[in-house]
């Protein structure tokens, strides 16, 4: 028997998450159509929408002067990152009490592997109901789910009925499910696949399926082609992955105008800075080295980086490092900013991290400041507090 025939998934995927939480914290949002996402006047881009926005033309990724083009009575709200992550660890939380099996893909939906949990929870559609169920009884939000044997039936299952859908796909009744599906449905079909296969006649998931190999081989190559000829069949043993520790963290800002102004572009790094740290200290993080990103006003990106000589999570000792690196840059590249950003990698736990014997005292009082200006955004928001940068 295979992996995927004894396999239990579930994926659970929050509806319009940002835009529900937000509409959750404020009810008077409710029933309104609201938009998550950056400055409407400028190079912002849609990160959610309700389903209020949605039946009017809005989506995610969408430019925001082309959603309020669309939506002009929409709710506009900055994106607060710091509360959905809240959030999502609350439902990771919930998820967590059915197995220890679980893959995020992004702060608003996971699978999970149940396989082991059903002789003690009962079966995994029993368990999949149980975990929407508490979603909306504890934390007052929407989720799909979708219960099947694989991951990508799964997936598939989650945005059939969605919002507020519960799909349950089976070995015997899979294909009953996928033959009227279109082809972008199926991982991996993307816009140019999508158009290479319609050229061939191939719209449908039915029509993919009935494709000979050899042909289908032809047209998209041997990887390709024998990836889509399983899916289609809804075949996939992959297995679900716990979540594995961050490489990485980064944030950026794209501007609406080219940036020229030296002074301005050191402000706004350093507000990066600081989101990247904050993260850092939620997550007892340490940071090695320090990546300044700039892209200018025709695309071109480039990156400076350093290596720091001990890790960090300060965010003055993080400012003093990318300070350096933009004013490196300033002497020698200098020229018109569409973007800028900052990145940590090298990363490690706390508890991973040598005690120091004899702890300096400016970095303990540069802790103190951090861990004080953490609480006071904590409470009131991310905006209680500002540090001004040196110019």
């Amino acid at each position: 028997m295979s992996a995927s025939s004894v396999r239990r998934v579930i994926h659970v995927d929050m509806d319009a998450f940002y835009a529900s939480v937000e509409q959750r914290d404020n009810p008077t949002l409710k029933g309104r159509p609201v938009i998550v996402g950056g400055d409407p006047q400028g190079r912002g881009v849609v990160c959610a929408a309700s389903y209020e926005a949605r039946r009017l033309g809005v989506f995610s990724a969408m430019p925001m002067r082309q959603a309020m083009r669309r939506c002009p009575q929409a709710v506009i709200l900055p994106v607060r990152m710091g509360r959905y992550a809240e959030v999502s660890r609350r439902i990771h939380a919930i998820m967590a009490d059915y197995t220890p099996l679980i893959e995020p893909l992004s702060l608003d939906e996971a699978f999970l592997d149940v396989t082991g949990s059903i002789p003690l929870l009962g079966s995994d559609i029993l368990i999949g109901r149980e975990i929407k169920q508490r979603i909306k009884a504890e934390l007052k939000l929407v989720a799909s789910v979708g219960v099947a044997p694989n991951k990508f039936l799964a997936k598939v299952g989650s945005d059939l009925e969605k919002p507020d859908g519960f799909v349950v796909i089976t070995e015997q009744n899979k294909q009953a499910v996928l033959d009227p599906l279109p082809v972008k449905r199926i991982w991996g079909v993307g816009k140019v696949t999508q158009q290479t296969l319609a050229s061939r006649g191939v719209e449908t998931v039915r029509q993919l399926r009935q494709m000979p190999f050899d042909r289908l081989e032809a047209t998209l190559g041997a990887a390709a082609a024998s990836s889509l000829y399983r899916l289609a069949r809804g075949q996939d043993d992959r297995a679900v992955e716990p979540e594995q520790e961050a490489k990485s963290l980064s944030s950026e800002r794209t501007f609406a105008t080219d940036v020229t102004d030296r002074a301005d572009l050191e402000g706004v790094l350093l507000e990066e800075v600081e989101r990247v740290a904050t993260r850092l200290r939620r997550q007892q993080l340490y940071a090695k080295t320090v990546m300044v990103k700039i892209r200018y006003g025709d695309f071109r990106t480039i990156t400076r980086r350093t290596t720091l000589a001990q890790p960090t999570c300060l965010t003055d000792r993080l400012w003093e490092a990318a300070r350096s690196l933009l004013i490196a840059w300033q002497k020698t590249a200098f020229g018109p900013v569409r973007l800028i950003g900052f990145g940590v990698t090298g990363l490690a736990a706390e508890q991973g991290r040598q005690l120091e014997l004899f702890p300096d005292p400016h970095e303990q009082r540069l802790r103190r400041l951090d861990r004080v200006i953490d609480e006071v955004r904590d409470r009131y928001g991310a905006n209680a507090l500002q540090r001004r940068h040196k110019g």
